[in-house]
């Protein structure tokens, strides 16, 4: 039996965004809106970095506007943030993780960088 995961919420907890990451065939994009500094002590396995004051103009020159994404900040406030922007862009798909990466760590899913602290 093929599990197909739940289509994407506007708000979406960390075990939403993992069962799409299990599901094997994600198809969509997971961007961390933090700094570069920040991404690169410690992120989401998979994520790409797009910090907040690039995350426009990134996501324009490489993304399609019906993807799927997830983005996340240091916090749910500069997540909200960085969605607006993306749905003010036109993006018609993107979820909100709330929690961040305190709230993956938390549930010891996969991190990369060069440290295990929250940046």
């Amino acid at each position: 039996m093929i599990i197909i995961p739940k289509p994407l919420k506007s708000t979406s907890s960390v075990s939403d965004l993992k069962e799409r990451l299990d599901w094997g065939e994600p198809a969509f994009t997971l961007i961390d809106v933090r700094s570069r500094d920040a991404f690169n002590i410690s992120h989401i396995t998979g994520a790409v970095s797009l910090p907040l004051n690039q995350l426009v103009e990134g996501a324009l020159s490489n993304l399609e506007s019906v993807r799927d994404i997830y983005v996340y900040g240091s916090t749910d406030e500069e997540t909200s943030t960085a969605a607006g922007l993306l749905r003010k862009a036109g993006y018609q798909n993107v979820g909100e993780l709330i929690g961040g990466l305190a709230a993956w760590k938390k549930f010891g899913f996969p991190i990369e960088g060069n440290s295990s602290i929250v940046a």
